[in-house]
């Protein structure tokens, strides 16, 4: 074959590549956005359902810092559930950034598969063996009854309680600098700048100029030191 028509040969089939590798990545799933713990685009779960799940990973985030997330989707075609999974969590960044304790629970309605997405911190809470046997044992039997609310709080009970075992950071508190032990010195001064000339006026009338001042200088210098 002639150099000129193997180049050729070769281009075309390069672009073919790229036109192709480019088809796909415009057809795979969007990611959603993370709007909070319970994520549904299939429409499966009721908002009192939602509200229930969102609640046990709301407490777990509060008392242990970890974010856990479920997502539902219809499907994940035409990646693997654990390409979109892994996609997913590589733009939502779950979890305490210096920390790294987050966890994504992905169910694809249609395909019939789910993922647990660990990140790394929590890998010894939920190592790969962990996180098969709660999606075998403790989720999928609901789903294949059709009871999807059922199986996603079943995996997050255990997934909480392994998490709740495992010694992270503790969570931040907010920093009370500045805090003044429940005193609100702003009423204080308003009730010093209306009481002073009443009092003032009050002690030089009973212990006359001078020892009237120094009453009310004494008593303004005892509540500055309260």
């Amino acid at each position: 074959m002639p150099i000129g028509q193997a180049l050729r040969t070769g281009f075309t089939l390069l672009l073919l590549w790229l036109t192709l590798g480019l088809a796909q990545a415009q057809t795979v799933l969007p990611v959603p956005p993370l709007t909070g713990h319970v994520i549904d685009t299939t429409g499966t779960l009721s908002g009192e359902q939602r509200a229930a799940l969102d609640a046990k990973l709301t407490a777990l985030e509060h008392d242990k810092g970890s974010q856990v997330v479920v997502l539902m989707v219809p499907s994940t075609q035409p990646e693997d559930i654990a390409a979109y999974a892994n996609r997913v969590g590589n733009i939502w960044k779950i979890g305490r950034k210096a920390v790294g304790d987050g966890l994504l629970i992905v169910v694809a309605k249609d395909d019939h598969r789910v993922r647990i997405e660990v990140a790394k911190t929590l890998e010894g809470a939920v190592p790969d063996i962990a996180a098969s046997h709660i999606i075998d044992n403790a989720m999928v039997p609901f789903f294949r009854h059709g009871d999807y609310a059922a199986g996603l709080s079943a995996g997050i009970d255990q997934v909480a309680a392994r998490i709740r075992g495992e010694p992270l950071p503790p969570v931040a508190t907010p920093n009370h600098t500045g805090a003044t032990n429940g005193v609100d010195w702003v009423n204080v001064l308003v009730f010093l700048f209306i009481a002073f000339p009443v009092a003032s006026a009050l002690a030089r009338s009973l212990f006359g100029q001078r020892l009237g001042a120094v009453v009310t200088g004494v008593g303004v210098g005892g509540l500055a030191l309260l």
